[in-house]
């Protein structure tokens, strides 16, 4: 099922995944052999007489090649839907997502149906504060040889990138963070933003990184969040920590100023002192300010004084202003004028957030160890230090004015990222859909959430979301979306892989049994493998595919796709398949076969009617193994 990716990843650079976005959007520059023509380019850049600039600054740092180069294998896990959950009424139609697994796997998986249809992606990663239990993860799996050779290096660095697995360095952290970003960012649609979670460990790296990944003219803000409401007196440290940051990066700032940005509520006292029939007003100075320029003439004041001073506008702007009465004049007339700003036509225009965002209006960490202590019955201490779903309401709203988008988060924890969509749509009658990605980490038998039963911190986000949607429903009895659909990654069996990275479709008639090798807890081989293709394919992870008969052997469809996983087709099958495409039947424009399924004679029929149909048909046929 996967044995075409092992083999594409026997061929993969450090900047294959670079490279391949280079040949889609400037394919004039690669020659017959797939090779970059750089003078070509050069000459190009003359001729439109471009700037180029040869100043610059970035971060290097050990396991950089090494990131590079996972960000752009191919994932070796496949999807396993969890088949019962998935059936039951309330997640049977749900557009939401948890996947459960690594999530530099799961966002590949992602990437082939939602890649530029994420609007927001929020993440919380780990601090690698050195107490937050932060470890490189990656089990290499070739030696310091096999690693030079692959990715470009030295022997002698290879051996350094290979001493960083169970490190919690500088190094391997950004190892570990470097191509989870560098996914997540083909995932952003062209106006979508990731909001970041960090503290002052790893921020300036961060920050660095960032900046390569999504370009430095895309960074939109470095916000600080008041984590928490009392005053820490730690008598070892100079300055009590209180604070942390997030930073923002839009996809392309360009793209989302004009697609528009969300607005928070007004701030600011507002009041009507002269009573004015529009309503509440509050005001702003019309003379410039000291940095500033303006346009420069007299204005008397009420009381007779003359005022030559350069003010905010010109001077025909600011006689239809008097003539309008939204120019104030304070102190009974003595005092400088000020322009009215009324409340509600402010409230049309909505207002941009700021930089500072303080715990009692966006919460704390005790604010969201409140909401999981009240969904769980009392029980206390499930996750340590969880965000308020204030905090991810309020990213939601800054984001954008829309209702109907997807949010991601692939480093979920206990997920407040879907509390708080669930929240925000039964307040506006939203259709906001989450996906959310959590490592199925262990949790220590001593800790409270495993008293409780739950042996996984997925198993605690999950409930989370489960608890939180009964609490939602009962409160609000708000028309929304409850649900979710639930996936596990996959890893198939060492011997598995194995034949599938060495399997000749030419050389075998017909192999073993190569879709129970895949049966596991949550569902059949079958249909972990349908609904790895659907996803692979761009239908989704939250469609479902439909049996569809042949003349004996039953396919699965979905669109425009029809999908041969079973054993079991024949000639007779081929041909009632080729009549009804001919015959405008079945309107299809691919036909997806799982190649250990089908015996050779009866896959060589298939290929050489495809070829031949008629009536202008044009239908390709999309072998796997």
């Amino acid at each position: 099922m996967i044995g075409n990716k092992l083999q594409e990843n026997k061929n993969m650079k450090p900047n294959s995944l670079e490279m391949e976005k280079l040949k889609e959007v400037l394919p004039q520059y690669f020659n017959n052999k797939g090779e970059f023509e750089i003078d070509k380019f050069k000459d190009f850049l003359k001729l439109e007489e471009i700037d180029l600039s040869k100043e610059g600054y970035g971060l290097e740092f050990l396991g950089q090649s090494y990131a590079k180069y996972l960000s752009s294998l191919e994932t070796e896990t496949y999807l396993s839907p969890d088949i019962e959950h998935n059936s039951k009424e309330e997640n049977r139609n749900s557009e939401n997502l948890y996947i459960v697994g690594d999530n530099i796997d799961a966002l590949k998986h992602l990437l082939n149906s939602y890649a530029g249809r994420i609007k927001c992606i929020y993440i919380d990663p780990p601090y690698n504060t050195g107490s937050d239990g932060f470890v490189y993860p990656d089990n290499f799996q070739f030696n310091s040889e096999e690693l030079s050779n692959r990715i470009g290096i030295t022997e002698e660095e290879a051996k350094r990138i290979l001493d960083l697995a169970g490190k919690s360095t500088h190094s391997a952290w950004l190892t570990f963070m470097y191509p989870r970003l560098l996914l997540a960012r083909d995932l952003l649609s062209k106006n979508g933003v990731i909001f970041i979670s960090i503290d002052d460990n790893e921020q300036g790296n961060l920050r660095l990184i960032c900046d390569e990944i999504f370009g430095e003219e895309n960074f939109e803000g470095h916000v600080h969040w008041r984590r928490r409401s009392n005053q820490p007196n730690d008598r070892s440290k100079m300055i009590g920590l209180v604070a942390e940051h997030i930073l923002i990066y839009a996809k392309n700032s360009l793209f989302l100023k004009e697609y528009g940005v969300g607005k928070i509520g007004l701030t600011g006292n507002f009041s009507n002192p002269d009573n004015d029939p529009r309503g509440l007003w509050n005001s702003k100075p019309w003379k410039v300010g000291s940095d500033q320029s303006g346009s420069r003439y007299k204005i008397t004041t009420p009381d007779g004084r003359v005022l030559d001073e350069e003010w905010m506008g010109d001077e025909q702007s600011y006689l239809k202003l008097i003539e309008d009465n939204r120019i104030y004049f304070p102190k009974e007339g003595r005092g400088w004028p000020r322009k009215k700003i009324f409340k509600e036509e402010r409230e049309l225009e909505g207002q941009c957030a700021n930089n500072w965002w303080n715990h009692t209006e966006f919460g704390s960490n005790q604010k969201g160890s409140a909401r999981l202590t009240d969904l769980f019955e009392g029980n206390q201490n499930l996750f340590s230090k969880p965000k308020p779903t204030e905090l991810i309401e309020r990213i939601l709203n800054v984001t954008t004015t829309d209702d109907d988008f997807y949010i991601l988060d692939f480093f979920s924890g206990s997920a407040t990222t879907a509390d708080a969509v669930m929240q925000l749509n039964a307040e506006d009658q939203g259709k906001r859909k989450y996906l959310m990605v959590q490592l199925p980490e262990s949790i220590e038998k001593n800790k409270p959430a495993y008293k409780l039963g739950y042996k996984t911190l997925d198993e605690v986000g999950r409930a989370r979301i489960e608890k939180a949607a009964n609490k939602i429903k009962i409160e609000t009895n708000a028309d929304i979306d409850y649900g979710y659909k639930l996936y596990y990654l996959e890893t198939p069996e060492e011997k598995t892989l194995i034949e599938l990275e060495n399997f000749e479709p030419e050389l075998k008639l017909i192999t073993d049994d190569m879709i129970s090798v895949f049966d596991n807890n949550h569902s059949s081989g079958k249909e972990s493998i349908l609904a790895t293709w659907i996803n692979e394919d761009g239908y989704g992870l939250t469609k479902c595919s439909i049996p569809y008969k042949l003349e004996h052997y039953s396919a699965d469809f979905i669109d425009k796709s029809l999908y041969i996983i079973d054993e079991g087709l024949e000639d007779e099958d081929v041909m009632t398949l080729i009549k009804r495409i001919e015959n405008e039947e079945l309107e299809i424009n691919r036909v997806v076969v799982y190649v250990h399924s089908i015996r050779f004679n009866v896959l060589q029929e298939l290929r050489k009617n495809l070829k031949v149909l008629r009536n202008n048909k044009n239908v390709t046929l999309i072998e796997r193994f």
